[in-house]
């Protein structure tokens, strides 16, 4: 009998492993609309929808190996680059991300969230308020793109350089470009150069730094509060404090 596995769970939702079976459970049925709807437009490799049934979404797994995770070593290749290079090019998903798209609501939000960080003690005023100026440069204007909206490095598979699957696309929508690309850098800074050499357009890279210190910033107080360990090596912690 195949056992059952706990991939991730907190209050939001839940993915279970049953062999080569994903079982996402999701209160939310709009965020699994969305996952659904954006997996079948995607012009990338994508898990196979075996059936739903709210709130449970089956998806079958991806083939090859995940790209790593954050605190470990990596094998970040210019395909993954070229992958959402492509993802990119397609057309526009109808509805936005679930990110702010407006740079001066996003700046409200991220100022009232570096706020909560002192005032409650999660981290030193200091290194809040150093990664909050580098985070300004992520808030301007862009042009929206098909974006992923949680490119995660846990969420590429890889298999003889070529991307075989992409999991996770319940943030998907219309977003900046960048800020995929600084997602699947983040904490594996040392591979932003081969990503940037797959996706083969030259970018700004004080912005995909500066992503990284906004999406680690909105990040922490959510992961501890939901049990997670943003102090981890190599997790957001560490990504705000290599910008000091």
């Amino acid at each position: 009998m195949e056992e059952v596995e706990v991939v991730v769970a907190h209050a939001e939702r839940a993915t279970l492993r049953v062999g080569d079976v994903f079982l996402k459970v999701d209160a939310d049925q709009a965020r699994i609309d969305v996952e659904v709807e954006a997996m079948s437009r995607a012009p990338v490799p994508t898990p196979q929808v075996l059936w739903r049934n709210p709130p449970v979404l089956a998806i079958a797994a991806v083939p090859g190996t995940v790209l790593g995770r954050l605190g470990e070593p990596s094998i970040v290749s210019p395909a993954a680059g070229a992958a959402i290079r492509k993802l990119y090019q397609a057309p526009l998903p109808p509805w936005t991300g679930p990110r702010r798209q407006d740079p001066d609501a996003l700046a409200a939000e991220l100022d009232g969230e570096c706020a909560l960080l002192v005032t409650n003690g999660l981290l030193p005023a200091d290194l809040v308020t150093r990664n909050r100026q580098v985070a300004g440069a992520a808030l301007r204007s862009w042009t929206p793109v098909f974006t992923h909206g949680d490119l995660q490095i846990d969420h590429v598979f890889l298999d003889d350089d070529g991307v075989t699957g992409i999991i996770d696309w319940s943030e998907a929508g219309r977003g900046d470009a960048l800020f995929d690309l600084a997602s699947l850098t983040l904490g594996h800074q040392d591979h932003l150069d081969d990503v940037i050499a797959g996706y083969g357009v030259d970018v700004d890279r004080d912005v995909i730094r500066a992503w990284w210190s906004l999406r680690s910033l909105l990040g922490v107080r959510w992961l501890v509060e939901h049990g997670f360990d943003p102090f981890a090596p190599g997790s957001e912690v560490d990504v705000l404090t290599s910008r000091m």
